[in-house]
């Protein structure tokens, strides 16, 4: 039996409780490139065409063909789309903001941008914009005028969903100066303790709604399946080892969410396990209406599409003819849009399934986060 349909055999016999929704007047959220919606773009490099072409029909500043799952969140709970807390320019914050940048870390990274490769913007430091602008955007309302509506009201953040979605860039942080598979496990208790230590913070702040991602199978990405070819794969051929270091990550996550809630018993917690339904997508991939999973949609080279020296939307040169790396030709059936991120149709899917509560612990739906 899959891993994924023993959770839904679980959620069968455990079946949701039924309860009203929730009226979360905002969502603010933390993470990564995986719900970064302008964060990476407005303080580095902005993501080109064909990024964004699927459902913007234009570059959108995130790093998919379309829309993430933090953006289906906000659709469900009627809000616009949650602005970034670095884009400076006309931005609403009163629904809700973003604070997630692409290449974050949960600790402090040791190769960040410009001279590496991580943000700086690591959760320790989103937090701390979030302690700035809880406090700024108050004083902006107090004084009054136009800039005053475009903040959130001062018990929204005790009212609103806080999300999370960070952790894949610490576990390729280890990965890629070639740590041991032993040694990059050995990192994750530390890893856990310092998202604990922010959950907190966060919590201290009048936040008691928390909806949390694990981490994916970062074993079935192509920048991962092209730079540890050797590792031995599993049967849907992603690479094993890489997997079993994700799933030891939310293992621990899993036991730092049930010790918040015992400690924080006024809080709603809530654990969604992303990492099942990611992983269905690359085990099963006709049941779910998808094709060629490990196959880059907009990528250029090789087995999986993908390589490190030219990345989706760039230009490489062969046999003296450039040539544009451009979008495969059906993205609404593929799963992997860059090598490292998922495509809309894939980001629709996983937050279908989550969004039920199947995936929790508890097991409560989303718009229900409010009292598990």
């Amino acid at each position: 039996m899959s891993l994924f349909l023993f959770m839904l055999l679980v959620s069968i016999l455990n079946p949701v409780v039924s309860h009203k929704s929730c009226d979360f007047p905002a969502v603010f959220n933390l993470g990564d490139s995986n719900s970064d919606t302008g964060g990476y773009a407005s303080a580095f490099t902005t993501p080109t065409s064909p990024y964004g072409d699927t459902y913007f029909h234009m570059p959108a500043r995130r790093f998919s063909d379309g829309r993430l799952i933090i953006d289906f969140i906000a659709e469900a709970f009627g809000l616009p789309f949650i602005n970034a807390y670095l884009d400076s320019v006309g931005t609403n914050f009163s629904h809700g903001i973003n604070f997630a940048t692409a290449a974050s870390t949960i600790r402090l990274p040791i190769s960040v941008i410009p001279n590496g490769v991580f943000s700086p913007f690591y959760l320790g430091f989103q937090y701390s914009q979030f302690e700035q602008f809880k406090v700024r955007s108050q004083m902006i309302r107090k004084q009054g005028g136009l800039l005053a509506g475009l903040m959130p009201k001062e018990e929204y953040f005790s009212k609103a969903l806080y999300t999370f979605d960070i952790g894949q860039n610490d576990l390729a942080e280890g990965f890629f100066p070639n740590l041991t598979i032993q040694e990059v496990n050995a990192s994750i208790p530390d890893i856990i303790n310092k998202f604990s230590e922010n959950i907190k913070n966060i919590y201290n702040l009048g936040a008691r709604f928390f909806w949390v991602h694990n981490t994916g199978p970062i074993g079935c990405l192509p920048y991962v399946l092209v730079a540890f070819a050797s590792a031995e794969k599993d049967p849907a051929g992603c690479l094993k080892p890489y997997n079993e270091v994700a799933q030891y990550f939310n293992l621990k996550l899993q036991e730092s969410i049930a010790q918040l809630r015992n400690e924080f018993p006024s809080a709603a917690f809530t654990y969604v396990d992303i990492y099942s339904v990611k992983y269905s997508l690359f085990a099963e991939p006709p049941k779910h209406g998808f094709e060629l999973p490990l196959v880059t949609c907009c990528g250029y080279g090789g087995e999986y599409n993908y390589s490190a020296s030219v990345l989706c939307g760039g230009t490489i040169t062969v046999n003296g003819t450039e040539i544009f790396v451009g979008s495969c030709d059906n993205p609404p059936v593929r799963v992997v849009w860059d090598g490292i991120h998922f495509t809309e149709a894939a980001n629709k899917f996983i937050f279908d399934q989550i969004s039920t509560g199947s995936f929790s612990d508890p097991a409560v739906p989303l718009k229900q986060a409010c009292q598990s």
